[in-house]
């Protein structure tokens, strides 16, 4: 894959935990299908690494709509993802947030670094 070129329907990676991944332009975007904690935590994070590395991601998007629960874990997967792409002017955001993962980003502080938007698209258009 080069910089810009974004996965069509086939094109889109699944893995093993049924979580989803989507590449556009320099933004990879996570489609949580399912909790974000430590049973799934570690798949997510190796993938997710490989593919900000071989694509030369700058941003990433959480997209919480297929999951209502996140765990310290899960909190470890974003925290790290956020210090790969800080250092290149990079940001994360999370879009589709349920009450109970929002509380668990309030509590945590993580909005305090993170931004939290309505869906992915709202989130695509305000990092570009």
């Amino acid at each position: 894959m080069h910089e810009g070129k974004s996965y069509g329907k086939e094109d889109k990676r699944l893995g093993k935990e049924g979580t989803s991944y989507e590449i556009r332009q320099r933004c990879l975007i996570i489609r949580l299908n399912d909790e974000l904690d430590h049973h799934n935590a570690v798949q997510i994070r190796e993938k997710a690494d490989r593919l900000i590395e071989r694509n030369n991601i700058k941003h990433i998007i959480f997209d919480f709509s297929g999951s209502g629960f996140m765990d310290s874990a899960g909190i470890g997967v974003i925290m790290g993802r956020y210090k790969k792409v800080i250092f290149i002017g990079g940001s994360i955001a999370v879009a589709s947030v349920n009450s109970a993962v929002d509380r668990i980003f309030r509590l945590s502080g993580l909005y305090k670094i993170i931004n939290k938007y309505d869906s992915v698209e709202t989130a695509l258009s305000q990092l570009k």
